[in-house]
């Protein structure tokens, strides 16, 4: 199928390009204390909405094609929704058709951790060697699913790996709160059939509630991690004999506690500690949602995370189910990649001959490229795109928090008066990468940083007799502290307990168009998401939506 754009019989063209301006982070929340964006000067964003047709648009959940609308959105999965002018499947679904396929196990994420146990590399002799498994055993499908983990037990014992350990994380919360023992019992009849052959030697090692050890979220409570690498990693905790042991034990100890808050244990036998980790060993954590995946990782992967000492630092192949962060790159590697999706709107600009521009900073450079044109690298078509990377500060975004807004706008407005694109597209990193950092002060003025580079931005579109959409790809600098039914959250000193995460709130589409109405209105009446922009910026250049786009927002 040829891929061209069509002209529209009712939407006029304007005379100059149409501007995509992705606020990284910047989100539509409450009113409160926490909120950066509200928080901050915004005189441009407050005319817009003033003036111009906006609206919310959803920008998590299934509506960037993430399991469930608890799923916070992030920047890859945004980008590849506005890019593409539709959703594709994430997460869960991905992890599944991996599995199913085979392809996990033909990538060479999953080669590189089996070579690791089988003796490659620095460590123990091969026959020491251990594949470790950590994830949430359930089938909640909310963090991980218990046949994921057990479809890569599969894996590695057709693969030939002769130790393995489970170190199982007991969930309660996205299921019966007290269901720990029907995911326990059969992993442990599993572990025990393939380890009644001589070469094989499958076990749960360790585990304990989620909400106890490993599974922490936004730095709240990161003796969690400690907790949990105590237990995995150095074979530290209350030992007993088997994972139905500990529960049992906990149970009649404690009988009100529920599965998510037992403590942690540790399978022990004659010689010790089964499972602790040890160099040469290679590890999945195998969840797939990344916020309470992350601490966990970063543990993994730097050596001074806490800021504070641990009896050991194994040499390990560490890999995620997924990558949690694309933003810090976060598991370097993992076993599960993004879709490949087909058709963009890049794509589609490209291959109609219309010249396209695309700038960020080095943080957000992958973003408006890679993850816009469906993941993809390199161009459609040299002549017809230009693609300019802004190097990003090598400081802290709390200590410059305007970071490169302005040098992103000096290029784009350079590159907009040479008057050869019709469209373009940047992203302002401010409010994602300052609000990870938990700062409030340092995001307040990164939004503020946007704002004004959006000011100097309408000016030139005005000038060109262009438009411009103002939006963003998730919810971040929105939500500065954490929230429980609305109110903040504080720690035993009354301080607000500060929030590194993406949130769950929608974002803004602004539509500046200079011409006026230009015969057309804004839907209000529908529930829209990231991936409607796409129809909806081609319509705004005279064109007619692709087959496969999800639907316009103007009519």
């Amino acid at each position: 199928m040829k891929l061209e754009l069509k002209k529209h019989e009712k939407f006029k063209a304007p005379e100059g390009p149409l501007l995509i301006v992705i606020m990284d982070g910047v989100g539509l929340g409450p009113e409160n204390e926490g909120n950066a964006v509200r928080l901050a000067h915004t005189p441009n964003l407050g005319r817009l909405m003033a003036e111009c047709p906006w609206t919310s648009i959803m920008a998590h959940g299934t509506a960037v094609g993430l399991p469930s609308d608890a799923d916070m959105g992030n920047s890859e999965v945004g980008h590849n929704a506005i890019g593409s002018g539709k959703v594709c499947d994430q997460g869960a679904m991905l992890v599944n058709r991996s599995l199913e396929s085979g392809e996990l196990f033909q990538g060479e994420t999953w080669k590189w951790l089996v070579r690791g146990v089988a003796g490659e590399g620095p460590g123990a002799t091969a026959d020491q060697r251990t594949l470790h498994i950590i994830g949430l055993l359930s089938d909640g499908n909310v963090h991980s699913h218990i046949d994921q983990i057990t479809g890569i037990i599969d894996g590695a014992d057709r693969d030939g790996v002769k130790r393995l350990r489970f170190h199982s994380l007991l969930d309660g919360r996205d299921v019966g709160e007290t269901s720990a023992l029907l995911y326990v019992d059969p992993m442990e009849e599993k572990l025990k059939a393939i380890s009644s052959r001589p070469d094989r030697d499958y076990r749960i090692a360790s585990g304990g509630g989620r909400m106890f050890i490993t599974m922490d979220r936004y730095e709240a409570d990161l003796q969690m991690v400690r907790r949990g690498w105590e237990c995995h990693v150095e074979g530290k905790g209350r030992r007993f004999k088997s994972a139905r042991e500990a529960i049992e034990t906990y149970r009649a100890e404690k009988p009100e506690a529920t599965d998510q808050f037992l403590p942690e244990f540790v399978i022990v036998d004659e010689d010790g500690p089964i499972g602790a980790i040890r160099d040469g060993d290679s590890v999945v954590f195998a969840n797939f949602r990344g916020d309470r995946a992350i601490e966990i990782t970063r543990a993994f992967e730097e050596k001074e995370f806490w800021g504070m000492p641990r009896e050991s630092y194994p040499t390990v192949r560490y890999a995620g189910m997924m990558q949690y962060d694309g933003d810090l790159k976060l598991p370097r590697k993992y076993l599960v990649e993004p879709p490949a999706i087909a058709n963009t709107m890049g794509e589609y600009l490209a291959r109609s001959g219309l010249a396209q521009l695309a700038i960020s900073e080095t943080q957000k450079y992958g973003h408006v490229t890679y993850f816009w044109n469906g993941n993809r690298s390199g161009k459609f078509d040299d002549k017809a795109e230009t693609y300019i990377e802004i190097p990003s500060d090598l400081v802290p975004f709390e200590q410059r928090p305007w970071m490169k807004a302005a040098e992103i706008t000096d290029a784009t407005i350079r590159e907009l008066e040479t008057g050869k694109y019709r469209q373009a597209r940047i992203n302002l990193a401010n409010g994602d990468m300052v609000g990870h950092t938990g700062k409030l002060y340092p995001a307040i003025l990164g939004v503020e940083a946007v704002d004004l580079c959006v000011g100097r931005l309408l000016e030139t579109i005005r000038r060109m007799n262009g438009i411009a959409i103002i939006t963003a790809d998730h919810g971040n600098s929105d939500e500065m502290f954490m929230l429980k039914n609305g109110v903040v959250e504080r720690d035993k000193d009354g301080k607000p307990q500060a929030k590194t995460s993406h949130t769950l709130n929608p974002v803004p589409f602004i539509i500046h168009d200079p011409r006026g109405a230009g015969g057309y209105e804004l839907i209000k009446d529908a529930k829209f998401g990231l991936g409607n922009i796409a129809a909806t910026a081609l319509n705004l250049m005279g064109y007619r939506t692709p087959e496969g786009f999800y639907e316009s927002m103007i009519r």
